[in-house]
């Protein structure tokens, strides 16, 4: 499974470095992204499911876009921190969205020990952007401490994500 986290990162790599259309980018808000999966799925020695809520802002420094995430592992992992990310847009619908994150990680299991209390989070993401802007995508993720110590297995999770722009929730309220 290794090899597809590698075609993913490739290809997002390259989409970047080619500069894909932005088209349609300068109108999405804000977004709270609403993620479920598959946590530990490639190594398999602690797997079990992830919950993850994201802010993502719609404020742009060059083409990046700063967001939050807090991520909990059915097996007591959490993983708390905020990064950056780039939207890139291939025709109106379809946006792919590499992002990083330094997290802070806590909950050390008897199968996998992070190494470090510092991870971070490297992650490819694929969605469909409805008419309402909101979003549907698949992302994968790959959390390491960048030999931050000794210890460095690292992990993979494989999410469903749902992004949902602010002005849709503040609208309910």
């Amino acid at each position: 499974m290794n090899w597809l986290l590698k075609a993913f990162c490739v290809v997002g790599m390259v989409a970047m470095l080619c500069g894909a259309p932005k088209a349609q980018a300068k109108d999405d808000p804000d977004y709270l992204t609403v993620s479920a999966g598959w946590f530990d799925f490639n190594r398999k020695k602690d797997e079990g499911a992830e919950f993850r809520l994201e802010y993502r802002s719609n404020y742009k420094l060059w083409e990046l876009k700063p967001f939050a995430t807090l991520a909990i592992a059915s097996n007591g992992m959490t993983f708390i921190g905020a990064g950056v990310l780039m939207d890139i847009y291939f025709g109106k619908r379809w946006v792919l969205t590499p992002s990083f994150a330094p997290t802070w990680w806590r909950g050390k299991t008897d199968a996998l020990n992070m190494g470090h209390a510092i991870e971070f989070r490297s992650q490819m993401e694929l969605a469909y952007r409805f008419d309402d802007r909101s979003r549907l995508g698949l992302s994968l993720s790959h959390y390491s401490n960048a030999s931050l110590s000794d210890k460095n297995p690292g992990t993979e999770a494989i999410m469903i994500n749902y992004s949902i722009p602010f002005t849709t929730i503040s609208s309910l309220f």
